[in-house]
């Protein structure tokens, strides 16, 4: 910095420091850039998500928003200053042990609320925890582990650092996760953390305007008035395909607009040079001629007669449709004794994940002309990117690397390319690398969301409650691209009727293009927001017949050897019954706690909800294979290559579990290299809950593989026991000891001597033109009750309890499994409650809220194992079936309480409100007695 910046001194982890720099600099930047101390995270630069919280003589503070100067002659203690001597403390410890730590971006923060609460108050109590971590969001936990975490070091448990089951017993251990460590000392690189020194920085110039042509002028005033602009990029330099998209037709997003903007937020342009030049250019300084045009806003709109087409080739705006026929549904209908129907609305939600899109890339020389590009990124899905890459800029995809960071959260959110194109683009063209970070409301603004839908929904039963017939209609609102609309379009009809047998089905679909923020994936492709129809449905028949809820659902669940609205028959693993079996003495005592409490008047009434759920793993009807290598060098060390990326769901501890297990060995024996594509076979996106039961498999796979060639080896049985003891590889059967000299081996790929492969691709077949076939190999499944409580004057909803029992097959690591389910549930309560993007209004997390510490209740997991014959021993996936059943629930509880069904969600006050005054139930008097009665909002 220059002489003529103030010397500021002040103290960072008992250490002194004195440097000069502009005093009204934020603290979170100077740690970070100048001391590079960067386990201080930045998720919003707004003091709303806290995950740069650190400690000022002790107390907590958001380091985005304490300007440097203020901390001169004062102690700044960071995440880095915890451990000691690379011993992690007590608390970190208990982070460790409990799983507090998803994907890790929130985990400083959170380690530094919990450790100012932990030195004022040795022995906090919940309220204690939940109070002190109160600023810091997590998108990831759910929060639970982090409470359990917090009050076990408070209690002094002995910790341990790591405990390492032994050979063969890694499947189904708590095994602490292999990249824990790093989350909790600040060490972890996500992708704000990599880029080189001297990269430049890439700002993205976006529209205002949500639908607009639009021209660009003479460029070079713009780059003589900032000398330190070095290119604006533009359409015009994309130099291969400005498309991208998800599937091999349909690529329909451009990476810079032609002339056309088709929503708010859409990348016009690109501003690449030295970080404070870019940084002070206004986007009004570009010389863009605007001809703003009426935005398309909502599916209604988009489908209503004369409306304009958003892109040629769909001229009703409707990008797919989706369908599944079977049976006679006007007859079966004709003879029910009771039918239920509604319609239901959801609205956009956020990922809302901690880390904002970051990377940098960088183009490296390459022999005959053949250069390559080089892009270290946060992303789910590492091989689509790079073939989506090698399109944009004209090159083979073997010319492009992709080297995953840690991802901060995803959800979904992080499968579609986002500021890659950007970054590799103008690396490319200027030779330098090049770095972006996307603000909170630039992330907000211009990412994917989960597609807000209309659907309209008829259940039919016979007299007994058998289920007889369905009918479904879902518009999905797909936005301005189609990114994941098809398969959403596509899930959606084979979920439909939810996890129950029905014999005659109608379930159609349609994405439909607007002029808003294009709508992904997002945890569940749909079914989330399919759920919440069926459940109240199923629901309202049990009503009108006088069945109990759960009853209900136990007499239609599918079953083993049942048939689907597909015509597949379920051969294995349908844990439903045992789903609700398991729940079904906490539902009735529950429900006689909700009616004493009731009986009891006043204007808070209490309501107890169920929902299930079922989920196809992996993609749908499409091939879906993954491949994993393990490799073990000269010296003895083992490696799984591992491409399945960890986004905080723990893929990365459970594929060494699984492989360990079937090679035969210590899961603490193995060293990962994961998500590079020049090192790591394709295993498949990180999405639609696949990595366990599909690249798990392919680890397995792997694992027996090595075992196999290492027995051959030794000439010994398949019961021979394996160890490892430095460059040896010793094998032992009966009597009989054997000893593999790995020195005297020749060298394969990467520099290992030895190595085993496994791939995998569930079966599946194609659906024909009624979506009659097997789209999945394996379903998941669930239950999950909501105890909640109502104001019925203020509208106003508390969830007091959420109990969820989930069929996994196999749970490899149940505290990780758990994790998911809190994490989850979280996100449902989100769903239900409170959560809903409006573009140009809420792009920060101080106006679109999520759920904090405070508004998760206390979860009970049951875990079902109804094994998977096809899953790596027995497992299937939990990623999205932890959040579908959730939201229903909750609004089945509300209903339990007041009376009133909400079909709009999120249950906002002022919704639930209306509600009961448009059923008469605005107050204590009113609501007595309100249970069982049905109003619809």
């Amino acid at each position: 910095m220059s002489p003529r910046q103030p010397l500021l001194s002040f103290e960072v982890n008992g250490r002194p420091v004195s440097l000069r720099t502009q005093p009204l600099r934020r603290l979170a930047d100077v740690l970070r850039e100048e001391l590079g101390l960067i386990g201080t995270k930045v998720g919003c630069n707004a003091g709303d998500c806290g995950a740069c919280t650190v400690l000022v003589d002790g107390a907590q503070h958001c380091a985005c928003l304490v300007a440097v100067g203020q901390v001169a002659g004062r102690r700044v203690t960071t995440v880095e200053g915890l451990a000691r001597g690379g011993v992690l403390n007590r608390l970190q410890l208990a982070f460790h042990r409990h799983g507090a730590a998803q994907c890790g971006i929130c985990t400083p923060g959170m380690l530094m609320a919990a450790s100012e609460l932990l030195a004022r108050n040795a022995k906090p109590d919940e309220a204690a925890v939940r109070d002190a971590l109160g600023g810091v969001l997590c998108r990831c936990t759910g929060y639970r582990k982090i409470v359990e975490a917090v009050l076990a070091a408070a209690d002094g448990v002995a910790q341990e650092a790591d405990v390492t089951p032994a050979a063969g017993e890694a499947v189904g251990a708590r095994l602490a996760k292999t990249d824990g460590i790093a989350k909790l000392t600040g060490e972890e690189r996500y992708g704000d953390d990599v880029a080189p020194a001297d990269a430049l920085w890439l700002r993205a110039v976006r529209s205002p305007h949500g639908r607009a042509r639009f021209s660009i002028g003479p460029l070079e005033p713009l780059q003589r008035r900032y000398p330190g602009l070095l290119r604006v990029l533009t359409a015009e330099d994309i130099c291969g395909q400005n498309r991208f998209g998800i599937y091999p037709v349909n690529k329909d997003q451009p990476v810079l607009a032609e002339g056309v903007v088709r929503f708010r937020g859409e990348a016009v342009a690109a501003l690449v040079g030295d970080g404070a030049t870019i940084a002070q250019i206004a986007d009004e300084e570009v010389p863009i001629r605007w001809e703003p045009e009426a935005p398309v806003i909502g599916i209604e709109a988009a489908t209503a007669p004369g409306a304009p087409a958003l892109h040629a080739g769909h001229p009703d705006n409707v990008l797919v449709h989706g369908l599944v026929r079977r049976g006679d549904t006007a007859a079966a209908f004709a003879e029910a004794a009771a039918v239920a129907e509604g319609r239901f609305e959801t609205a956009f939600v956020e990922h809302a994940y901690i880390e904002p899109e970051a990377g940098y890339a960088r183009r490296l020389r390459g022999t005959g002309g053949k250069d390559r590009i080089e892009i270290h990124t946060c992303t789910q899905s590492p091989y689509m990117g790079r073939d989506e890459l090698a399109l944009v800029l004209g090159l083979e995809p073997g010319q492009v690397r992709i080297v995953p960071t840690a991802v901060g959260g995803g959800f979904g959110g992080k499968l579609d390319i986002s500021l890659q194109p950007l970054i590799a683009t103008a690396a490319w063209l200027l030779d330098r690398p090049v770095r972006g970070v996307y603000t909170r409301p630039e992330s907000m603004a211009a990412t994917t969301k989960r597609h807000p839908a209309t659907i309209t929904a008829r259940f039919a039963c016979d007299a007994h409650g058998r289920l007889s017939a369905a009918e479904f209609h879902g518009d999905f609102n797909t936005g301005a691209y189609a990114s994941w609309g098809p398969t959403v379009a596509n899930r959606v009809p084979v979920h439909a009727t939810g996890p129950y047998a029905v014999p005659a089905v109608k379930a159609t679909t349609r994405a439909i293009y607007t002029n808003e923020t294009p709508a992904g994936a997002f945890r569940g492709f749909g079914v989330p927001q399919a759920a919440i129809a069926h459940e109240a449905l199923m629901d309202e028949l049990a009503l009108h017949l006088a069945m109990d809820p759960l009853d209900f659902r136990r007499l239609n669940a599918l079953k083993t050897g049942s048939v689907t609205a597909t015509g597949q028959k379920l051969a294995a693993s349908a844990g439903l019954l045992a789903c609700l079996d398991a729940l079904a003495p906490k539902w009735r005592a529950a429900r006689a706690r909700a009616e004493a409490f009731n009986a009891s008047g006043g204007v808070r009434r209490r309501g107890v909800g169920i929902a299930c759920m079922w989920y196809g793993i992996g993609n749908t009807s499409l091939s879906n294979p993954s491949t994993m290598t393990v490799g073990i060098d000269r010296e003895g060390r083992l490696t799984l290559y591992n491409g399945a990326v960890d986004i905080g769901q723990g893929s990365n501890t459970i594929m060494v579990q699984i492989c360990a297990d079937a090679l035969g060995v210590a899961a603490g024996k193995f060293t990962l290299v994961a998500g590079d594509t020049d090192l790591t076979a394709d295993a498949g996106k990180t999405s639609a809950s696949r990595q366990t039961f599909v690249s798990g498999k392919a680890a397995q796979l792997a694992g027996e593989d090595l075992r196999r060639q290492i027995l051959r080896l030794a000439n010994v049985g398949p019961q021979a026991v394996i160890a490892l003891e430095g460059a040896t590889i010793v094998v032992s059967d009966g009597g009989v000891r054997r000893a593999i000299e790995l020195a005297k081996l020749p060298l394969r790929a990467n520099g290992d001597v030895l190595s085993g492969s496994g791939h995998f691709d569930p079966p599946t077949t194609p659906l024909d033109e009624n979506g009659q076939g097997a789209p999945y190999a394996s379903y998941a499944f669930a239950a999950q009750m909501a105890e909640a409580e109502v104001d019925v004057e203020l509208g106003t909803v508390k969830v007091l309890r959420i109990t969820a029992a989930h069929d996994v097959g196999r749970s490899i690591n149940p505290t990780q499994v758990e994790g998911q389910i809190h994490g989850g549930i979280a996100q449902g309560l989100g769903l239900a409650l409170m959560e809903e993007f409006i573009p140009g209004r809420n792009e920060n997390l101080h106006d679109y809220l999520i759920p904090t510490i405070g508004d998760v209740p206390p979860i009970e997991t049951i875990l079902i194992e109804d094994a998977e014959p096809l899953g790596p021993f027995g497992a299937k996936g939990i990623g999205e079936p932890a959040l579908i059943p959730t939201a229903p629930a909750i609004l089945g509880a509300i209903h339990h309480a007041s009376g009133v069904r909400i079909r709009r969600v999120p249950a906002t006050p002022d919704r639930v409100r209306a509600a009961l005054l448009a059923a008469g139930r605005g107050g204590a008097a009113d609501a007595a007695g309100s249970t069982g009665g049905t109003r619809h909002d």
